[in-house]
């Protein structure tokens, strides 16, 4: 069976392949929270408004009391954010906000512009509060560029997961966020002017988390020019198609190829992008993603006339009160609110 393609370092961000813009994994061991959301830990020795540094295994990355990114533009792209442990504040500039965490998505397209901020409150007073996540940019075609905002919520229960186990009885589970695994159920649908939405894209994203010692064979994708990136960001070995791969790694797969994945000794887990390339010239520069350099100057022409429809909320950096309670407010007004707290 055909080896895989390339095998690279995992770096920061992660480096991806058309579709894709790249991925962001957020690892953070926060401290218990203070009476702001913050950290209840002195702030001093770190670059607040920047501090990506990783002091004491956390970071306040944009945040000055909150962790977490405030109030900052996009145009050209979707991201799409998968949080796998803690809480993330989302507010927009089309008037959405959310809270959602616990192996919630929210897929926002940016099209012709939104603003949004993304932080991190720190909910529990008493114990730590860890937050880990992948951020995803994924490209928009040339004539989905200027698409209409979208802000969509993937709820952890209607993600699909499906369980295969080995003779040996190891389990691996496979959560399809986008793109459908033969035999479980479709995942929900991507925002109407995504990528993804195409039926042609053949566009997946999956997690894999693999038990010691078992076996999983990731089928081939549909398309003829299909390509697939494999991020191993947990554990210690694994092999694909009988080629030892230490962790980390990020590996590029022959999409139209089946692959064996034989799992070493500890718990491995992963991250599967997918997707037909879209195939166009990409120009980006910070938050905007276009295919041309005046088509970049227009965006940065458009924030500074307009900034997007403005900012309806308080303050650049807003956190959704104290309860843990998971939701979402979307721009037409309806209200999904959730009694679990989704650790």
């Amino acid at each position: 069976m055909p080896t895989p393609l390339q095998i690279e370092a995992l770096g920061f961000p992660w480096q991806s392949i058309d579709p894709f813009l790249f991925c962001v994994y957020h690892d953070d061991a926060y401290p218990r929270g203070n009476a702001q959301f913050g950290p209840a830990a002195p702030l001093t020795g770190r670059n607040l408004g920047q501090d990506f540094a990783g002091k004491d295994g956390w970071r306040m990355y944009h945040g000055l009391t909150v962790p977490g990114f405030p109030a900052h533009p996009h145009r050209g792209f979707e991201t799409v954010t998968l949080v796998r442990r803690g809480m993330i504040d989302h507010s927009d500039s089309l008037g959405a906000a959310a809270r959602f965490g616990g192996g919630d998505v929210q897929w926002l397209t940016a099209g012709r512009g939104i603003v949004h901020a993304e932080m991190f409150p720190l909910l529990d007073s008493a114990a730590p509060n860890p937050l880990e996540l992948f951020q995803i940019w994924l490209n928009l075609p040339a004539r989905s560029k200027m698409a209409e905002p979208h802000f969509k919520m993937l709820w952890s229960q209607d993600i699909p997961r499906h369980l295969a186990t080995n003779a040996a009885g190891a389990q691996t589970e496979i959560a399809c966020v986008a793109g459908r695994l033969t035999g479980i159920d479709a995942p929900p649908a991507p925002p109407p002017d995504s990528w993804a939405a195409q039926a042609e894209s053949d566009l997946a994203i999956w997690t894999l988390k693999m038990a010691p010692g078992a076996r999983w064979t990731l089928p081939p994708a549909a398309g003829e020019h299909t390509r697939r990136k494999l991020y191993f960001f947990k554990g210690q070995h694994v092999t694909l198609n009988g080629q030892a791969v230490e962790h980390p790694a990020a590996i590029e797969l022959p999409a139209q190829q089946p692959t064996k994945l034989v799992n070493g000794p500890e718990t491995s887990e992963f991250l599967l992008l997918q997707g037909r390339p879209i195939g166009e010239p990409v120009a980006q520069y910070g938050p905007f993603v276009m295919n041309t350099q005046q088509e970049l100057q227009q965006a940065f022409a458009d924030y500074r006339r307009t900034a997007f429809g403005g900012w309806p909320w308080p303050d650049d950096a807003p956190v959704h009160g104290a309860e843990r309670q998971r939701f979402a407010r979307h721009v037409d007004g309806q209200v999904e609110r959730f009694a679990d707290d989704a650790r």
